[in-house]
């Protein structure tokens, strides 16, 4: 019989009264057992398919011998805790439990014990059991990977002439694949095969490997496009525009304030096209001068007097696209674009993780910055989506990054390479880009006959709402103020403004409802000559006031201002609104030289005589804004733009040029499309509406063909882009040559010298050189409504 001492019995007694927390102990151990078991083995299987898809996050195989380690360590543990149980169970059956105060423990608790040690050996043996089979499982995926690394590092670069920047793809890759993290989310893991891998699969730098599998399944067809159908109800564009932001709930209460206009629009509109609405378009909209990453300078300024031109803009155009019928998302911070856009984690020089859900993009040039950082590749694959909401233009001199550079146009804010039609202003200034507008409250018959009745004949309100706008301008304040009230409407917190003279009535910051009714009161709305082409003048000529503007002698640009410098214009403006002077004029409009004091007073002497009805450019209303944006979805695409013009060597005697579709028109004054030609019934704007002029060598083909009241074309350029068409001008050329020129297609009479345009995206309305008269592509254009020709529509 064994003995045992007082210390054993205490040791047994506490094993047993223990049992059951170390049953919680065992079964922890078989849990944290299988959490191994599926870690490691799903680790193996996630690396066996990184053959399949380099888009995998790779999962390395060398810590197979670890794993196995681990495995037999925990069964040689769960076979000594069997041992020592035996052990204790051994010294128990020799002890005499029923003596003195032990008598307590019943002999049923101990054949739970024996069925907890027949468990534990259970489990140890099937730990070893199962570390046997990883062991054999991580043996052949060893073997594999071995086989499937030894594969992916025999890679070679192809020589394949159609890919000629493969190899130095290659090399950047070796050298900077761990400079942004997309490039492991892609799959490259620093082998050649991995950088062969993405360089053709995920960009289009390299060919094909052979051993990868190619056969895709197919795509399934798209669904079918759903038409766009006019909208009724604004209010679910304000829960788009989302909030947060004084600049949203700026734009949102505008909105808000003309929803019966647009929608007695929309329903105007309908009744003109006849159902031909066309696709619902997918557009995103991101607004990108409110981020901020951008510095969102807009929306603390909103209620302090700040520029509101932009915001005006912004909430028209999301008004018409609603009402359009698109369906539309809007962004206005760089996470929401990222998001929307599928822009892979990293530092933005990966393309897009899929392809572009949306048609359309309008965004602005802290946008267009924001997306050419974030999409990679994908960028220049998509650019042609993308409509630039521009206030002051992009004329193609600055757009052409070589040519900018070669030439000194190149800023901050040109070189983008894009179609100049792709640039959308608020005024149509710059007949290269596309005008989009904005629009004013337009007055029924019964409010504009209330209008002139109230009108107050010698009270004038200023065009400033910041107070340094009134800086210096007291001299023809003082002149004003010997014939009418002058009120202004100028920012302040505490103190009146020192720069308002005293005898101005100052109502501070007004709302816009307010700042309407004293419009629709005043005779007279005066600028300074600063803030540049904003809607207010427009408003002040819709309800009812003469405008009164600076003429600036010389006129301003980038060349001399520095407002303008820096941005991608030479456009030179002649007035504080150039538009109001050119498109509208007396009697609305007057135009002087303020620095004239006996012009400047005597303007204002015949503007107190004279009588104006309120006056809105149709453009500027809600209908024209909606007509011009259906005409731009449905027409413009820059993704399938027209052939370029032929290369600039010389064709042999044999090739003959297809016949001119121009022809002489009847006074011999200029060409017109010619009625026998062939015309592309697809062909936006339409080609019969071409007029060819040429040009003095003091004029742009934008003034050349405002002379002959029409509008330069750009579109049209592609058919004057050859050399019959100076002889049908009769026009000697000595010599013809193709040069990159944004003055071409041009002629040096002097000299009898012709030049063609080599470079498309070239193709410019604006610039002008002595030397030079230049080929003009005009058209007509709709009444009131200069962005579309006649049959537009």
């Amino acid at each position: 019989m064994i003995t045992v001492n007082a210390d054993g019995k205490i040791m047994v007694r506490r094993c047993l009264v223990t049992l059951r927390p170390f049953r919680i102990f065992v079964l922890g151990i078989g849990f944290f057992t299988l959490c191994f078991l599926m870690t490691s083995l799903g680790g193996q299987f996630s690396a066996k398919r990184l053959g399949d898809s380099p888009f995998t996050i790779r999962t390395e195989v060398m810590g197979a011998l670890e794993s196995r380690g681990v495995l037999r360590r925990m069964s040689d543990m769960l076979e000594l805790l069997m041992k020592r149980m035996d052990i204790l169970a051994r010294l128990e059956n020799g002890t005499d439990f029923h003596k003195g105060d032990e008598a307590r423990f019943p002999l049923d608790r101990l054949q739970p014990a024996a069925g907890l040690m027949e468990r534990i050996q259970a489990i140890a043996q099937n730990v070893s059991d199962i570390a046997i089979k990883v062991d054999q499982i991580l043996r052949n995926s060893l073997m594999n990977a071995k086989m499937g690394d030894g594969r992916r590092d025999q890679c070679e670069v192809p020589r394949d002439p159609k890919y000629p920047d493969c190899a130095g793809k290659v090399e950047w890759m070796r050298a900077r694949w761990t400079s942004d993290p997309c490039y492991a989310f892609f799959g490259v893991d620093g082998t050649e095969c991995s950088f062969l891998i993405y360089l053709s699969e995920v960009e289009w730098f390299c060919p094909p490997l052979p051993w990868r599998n190619q056969t895709a399944a197919p795509s399934p067809p798209p669904p079918p496009r759903a038409q766009a159908a006019f909208r009724n109800d604004l209010a679910p564009l304000l829960d788009l525009v989302g909030t947060g932001k004084e600049s949203l709930s700026f734009m949102k209460k505008r909105i808000r304030h003309l929803a019966q206009q647009w929608l007695r629009a929309t329903q105007r509109l309908e009744q003109k096209l006849k159902g031909q609405q066309g696709d619902q378009k997918h557009i995103l909209i991101h607004i990108g001068f409110l981020t901020e990453e951008s510095g969102d300078v807009f929306s603390p300024r909103v209620l302090k007097g700040g520029p509101l031109g932009e915001m005006v803009q912004w909430a028209d155009i999301l008004a018409a696209l609603f009402l359009l019928g698109h369906s539309l998302k809007v962004t206005v911070s760089l996470k929401e674009l990222q998001s929307n856009l599928g822009v892979p984690p990293g530092r933005g020089n990966c393309p897009l993780t899929n392809p572009l859900p949306f048609d359309l993009i309008y965004t602005d040039y802290h946008g267009l910055q924001q997306m050419k950082q974030h999409m990679g590749l994908s960028f220049k694959k998509y650019r042609c989506r993308v409509r630039v909401i521009d206030t002051f233009g992009t004329e193609p001199a600055y757009n052409h990054e070589e040519y900018a550079t070669l030439r000194g146009f190149r800023t901050n804010w040109g070189y983008w390479n894009l179609q100049p039609s792709q640039f959308m202003t608020m005024f149509p200034h710059t007949p290269d880009n596309s005008f989009m507008g904005f629009v004013s409250e337009e007055l029924n018959q019964t409010e504009r006959q209330r209008i002139k009745s109230n009108k107050v004949g010698s009270m004038a309100v200023v065009y400033g709402k910041e107070a340094s706008i009134w800086k210096g301008k007291e001299k023809f304040l003082a002149i004003l103020n010997k014939y009418m009230e002058i009120h202004g409407t100028v920012y302040y917190e505490t103190q009146r403004p020192p720069e308002v003279p005293a005898f101005v009535k100052n109502h501070g910051l007004l709302p816009q409802h307010e700042f309407q009714q004293l419009l629709r009161k005043a005779k007279l709305f005066i600028g300074f000559g600063f803030p540049y082409e904003g809607p207010a003048p427009l408003e002040a000529i819709a309800n009812g006031c003469v405008f009164l503007q600076a003429r600036f002698n010389p006129p301003h640009s980038s060349l001399n201002h520095e407002f303008f410098r820096g941005k991608p214009t030479s456009r030179e403006v002649s007035s504080q609104h150039p538009y109001a002077e050119d498109f509208i004029g007396k009697p609305h409009v007057w135009t002087v030289d303020y620095n004239n004091s006996e012009e400047f007073e005597a303007a204002i002497k015949t503007i107190l005589r004279t009588q104006v009805d309120p006056y809105l450019p149709y453009e500027y209303t809600c209908e024209g804004m909606l007509e011009r944006i259906h005409a731009y979805i449905q027409h413009q695409d820059f993704c399938t733009m027209p052939s370029p013009p032929p290369p600039a060597k010389a064709q042999s005697p044999a090739m003959q040029s297809p016949p001119s579709p121009l022809a002489l028109s009847p006074n011999a004054t200029h060409l017109v499309w010619s009625p026998n030609a062939h015309r592309d019934p697809q062909a936006w704007p339409p080609a019969d509406s071409l007029q060819v002029w040429l040009s003095e060598g003091r004029h742009s083909c934008t003034e050349t063909c405002r002379l002959h009241g029409l509008v330069c074309e750009p579109t049209f350029f592609r058919f004057l882009n050859k050399k019959e068409v100076f002889l049908q001008l009769s026009i000697t050329c000595d010599s013809t040559e193709y040069e990159m020129n944004h003055l071409y297609p041009a002629v040096a009479e002097n000299v009898h010298e012709c030049y063609l345009q080599k470079e498309p995206l070239l193709f410019s309305c604006a610039g002008h050189n002595t030397k030079y008269r230049r080929l003009c592509p005009c058209r007509d254009y709709r009444e009131g409504q200069v962005a579309l020709c006649r049959d537009c529509l």
